[in-house]
């Protein structure tokens, strides 16, 4: 079963948290084998889509079964009952890109990780006062390594995770992680649309296993 806990392990031991959504739930699911062949543990898939919540309810059995230490959560949740939706669905936390602590009691209340959306120290301090287990600095391309060094010190223990923008480029990950995250998210950089339409599933992998050497070497 998974946990708030186990979630969170998942996510800092990997120090990459991949992000996609695909229309097609067989190909969401090729997608997610090689990403998993590749090293992934832990992932987010996007509710970005009105297919996306049929597709998570065919993509979990098979992650279940096939896949059993691989943590699935769902990404987008801006309503309380998107969040239910996707609960009831097996999602194994959730990601949000605003914060709203119902969606969080939710997540909360199941044992689940919830990680808000963050743009201002406001919103740092709504996310830290309802025990965000992780916040997202989100889009971190308008806020950059910089702004996180200016405000982490006002949240003590709080960890956070940089989405939007993150480069697969050894200097912007080394800026990232010197300014005190314990991850970076990354989309379409390293799950692109073309290699989607085209499942590439070879180039994925390749790409794949080399973020995740790049993160180990720059974090």
């Amino acid at each position: 079963m998974k946990t708030k806990e186990s979630s969170l392990k998942a996510i800092t031991d990997q120090g990459l948290l991949p992000l996609f959504f695909y229309e097609n739930a067989e190909v969401s699911l090729d997608v997610i084998r090689t990403l998993y062949r590749s090293g992934i543990r832990v992932l987010e898939y996007t509710n970005r889509g009105k297919e996306a919540l049929e597709n998570f309810r065919f993509l979990i059995p098979a992650v279940e079964k096939e896949m059993p230490d691989l943590h699935l959560g769902i990404g987008t949740i801006k309503t309380t009952a998107e969040a239910k939706a996707f609960l009831e669905a097996g999602a194994h936390f959730l990601v949000c890109p605003v914060v709203d602590p119902e969606v969080g009691q939710l997540a909360h209340d199941a044992g689940l990780l919830w990680v808000p959306g963050c743009f201002s120290p406001t919103e740092i301090n709504v996310a830290y006062q309802h025990k965000a287990g992780l916040i997202k600095l989100f889009p971190a391309n308008l806020l950059g390594p910089s702004y996180l060094v200016s405000v982490k010190e006002l949240f003590p223990g709080q960890l956070f995770i940089p989405t939007g923008g993150v480069e697969i480029e050894e200097g912007n990950m080394t800026k990232w992680f010197k300014s005190g995250v314990c991850a970076v998210g990354m989309g379409s950089k390293l799950i692109s649309r073309e290699i989607l339409e085209n499942k590439n599933y070879e180039q994925l992998a390749e790409l794949t296993k080399k973020t995740l050497d790049m993160v180990q070497q720059t974090r």
